[in-house]
């Protein structure tokens, strides 16, 4: 009796039940769409990237290491980051390769803030400051006049 008490409230729900079970199934059809899809779309171009590196390119590693590339070992890469100091890094630690171009004229905006600063900033002020220790002697001294 008491089953088919249950059997039958089964059967009256039975509408409710197909709209409740909507959205559980959605959510995967979302999460497609949303992590699984894109995520590999960047899997594919990164593949893409670590196989057009050639010698002599200039990179980025994930950990942020500028440098050249200078030879193929397989899956491994020799990466000179400094005059010869060379590296052995995994062709899937190269993120990004650098664009030699655009680095060039970042390079000197930097270099032209950098003269301009120094303009602004006199080092004979800052060196012979004697005045400037004095007046800051002076204030520590009434500082603690103040609290005497």
């Amino acid at each position: 009796m008491y089953v088919l008490s249950i059997l039958a409230a089964d059967e009256t729900k039975s509408g409710g039940s197909i709209l409740g079970i909507l959205p559980l199934l959605l959510i995967p059809v979302a999460m497609y769409f949303l992590m699984i899809r894109p995520q590999r779309r960047r899997q594919r171009e990164a593949a893409a990237l670590q196989s057009a590196i050639e010698v002599g390119d200039e990179i980025m590693t994930t950990s942020g290491i500028y440098g050249f590339v200078t030879g193929f070992e397989g899956d491994i890469a020799w990466l000179e980051i400094d005059d010869n100091v060379q590296i052995r890094i995994s062709r899937a630690a190269i993120q990004r390769r650098v664009d030699t171009s655009a680095a060039d004229g970042s390079i000197e905006v930097a270099d032209a803030d950098k003269s301009a600063k120094s303009d602004r900033v006199k080092p004979d002020s800052v060196t012979s400051g004697s005045s400037t220790n004095t007046s800051v002697d002076q204030i520590i001294l009434n500082d603690g006049d103040a609290n005497n």
